[in-house]
């Protein structure tokens, strides 16, 4: 008999339905994946195998044959493990086919038959609900994941046997709902707050105006001047995600596997600061099966690049394009896929290699060749797509003893707001 179970995979940070077919005939046993399945795909018949017999069904010993269609796209990962589980049973005649049409079934198994939480759930989700299916079938973790998308129906499940049982009498079970007003809060950090910040009126209005336009930023000043200080309180002045930026960044994060909370929406700016040996792969993306970078990571919100001057050239001219497009191409051979981009970036540096030119405090030990070839790490036109370059000086340790803490976040925060308000109006009514 042949069975037809919908799944979906990841391209980008996009999902495309897949289909699973699985047709149980005579034969030796054995089981026979084919569809350009990757070694986690292929890795699945020896869990599905357990899962099915741990589970109290029986597993057929006859000849499997299973297409991931369609047969020219690479699949990947572990979520085909419950589909195929799903499309034996149903070829084998232990559960009935009639829901494998309105639904998309997702899923990583254990040996037990227990259901394990997958990456990629939210634009699956959305996917599902584009394609008209009535609802999908995930693991209990992913479950309010999926449900933030409006239209479709999530079950999360905990093991092979529920989904069995929903496929026979689905009226006992109810489908997980999003709750907006208390899944979607704003949350700001208090822990890194403008108020700690005492002097530096000059970089403390380039974080406004950078906040204020969404400007590109640099800090340059001696070590111990406050720079990371300063950067780091940059999000605590920015305004809260929307919810449609808020589902767009999840689904980015969905995709890298790093929602935490069971899945529930970001509601905070992200903020990456990835150290000065990452790699240009890192930074933008990539990989065999392109994945998101961090310049994706923080997206509509921060890139912080601290010791700026310390990064490989070559990976900081990767920056200039995604800068300038807001979004980042991944080409392989096997596909091309677009990344979104659209961050500030806050950098931090030295004004050399000892740290201490133009300090007022300690003298500068280098030569003018060697602060030359320490600013040659920077290019023209990547300095030309920073739009602030803030000079910090150091405070003396009386004149930080008698000055008094700033304004906190939260007042920063409300000009902010009124700021962005104002070019919104503006820039709405056509005038610049």
């Amino acid at each position: 008999m042949l069975a037809r179970v919908w799944s979906a995979t990841i391209v980008g940070v996009d999902a495309v339905k897949v289909g699973v077919e699985v047709d149980v005939s005579g034969g030796l046993p054995k089981i026979t994946v084919v569809g350009l399945p990757d070694t986690a795909v292929q890795e699945s018949r020896e869990r599905v195998k357990a899962a099915i017999k741990n589970s109290g069904f029986a597993f057929p010993v006859r000849k499997i044959t299973v297409n991931l269609t369609p047969a020219d796209l690479r699949k990947e990962g572990p979520s085909f493990d419950l589909p195929i589980s799903i499309g034996i049973l149903t070829a084998s005649e232990q559960v009935d086919p009639q829901l494998l049409r309105d639904y998309l079934f997702l899923g990583e198994m254990s040996l037990d038959g227990s259901l394990r939480p997958i990456a990629g759930v939210l634009p699956m989700a959305a996917t599902a609900v584009k394609l008209g299916f009535k609802g999908m079938i995930v693991p209990k973790d992913n479950a309010q994941e999926a449900a933030v998308v409006e239209g479709i129906e999530v079950y999360g499940l905990n093991n092979l046997d529920e989904v069995a049982q929903f496929l026979q009498q689905p009226e006992r079970f109810i489908p997980t709902k999003f709750n907006p007003t208390t899944e979607f809060e704003p949350l700001f950090n208090n822990i890194n707050n403008l108020k700690d910040v005492k002097g530096q009126n000059h970089a403390r209005r380039a974080l406004e105006i950078a906040a204020s336009g969404g400007h590109n930023l640099i800090f340059v000043g001696p070590l111990g001047a406050g720079k990371t200080m300063l950067a780091r309180r940059l999000p605590s002045i920015l305004p809260p995600l929307d919810f449609n930026e808020a589902l767009e960044v999840s689904q980015i994060y969905s995709v890298g596997g790093l929602l935490k909370n069971n899945g529930s929406l970001i509601r905070e700016r992200p903020f990456r600061s990835p150290h000065h040996s990452a790699s240009g792969v890192a930074l933008v993306g990539g990989g065999s099966f392109p994945k998101p970078g961090e310049i994706s990571l923080s997206h509509k919100g921060i890139l912080f690049l601290d010791e700026l001057t310390e990064f490989k050239r070559t990976v900081l001219e990767f920056l200039r394009q995604p800068l300038e497009d807001g979004f980042v191409t991944i080409s392989r051979a096997r596909q091309s896929v677009a990344f979104p981009s659209q961050f500030t970036l806050i950098a931090s540096t030295n004004p050399c290699p000892c740290g201490y030119y133009g300090d007022t405090i300690q003298p500068c030990t280098c030569s003018p060749r060697q602060r030359e070839q320490y600013w040659a790490k920077l290019s023209g036109p990547l300095l030309d797509r920073i739009d602030l370059q803030v000079v910090v000086t150091r405070l003396k340790p009386e004149e930080m003893t008698r000055q008094k803490t700033g304004e906190t976040s939260e007042i920063v925060r409300e000009r902010v707001l009124k700021a962005r308000e104002k070019a919104q109006n503006r820039f709405k009514n056509g005038s610049c």
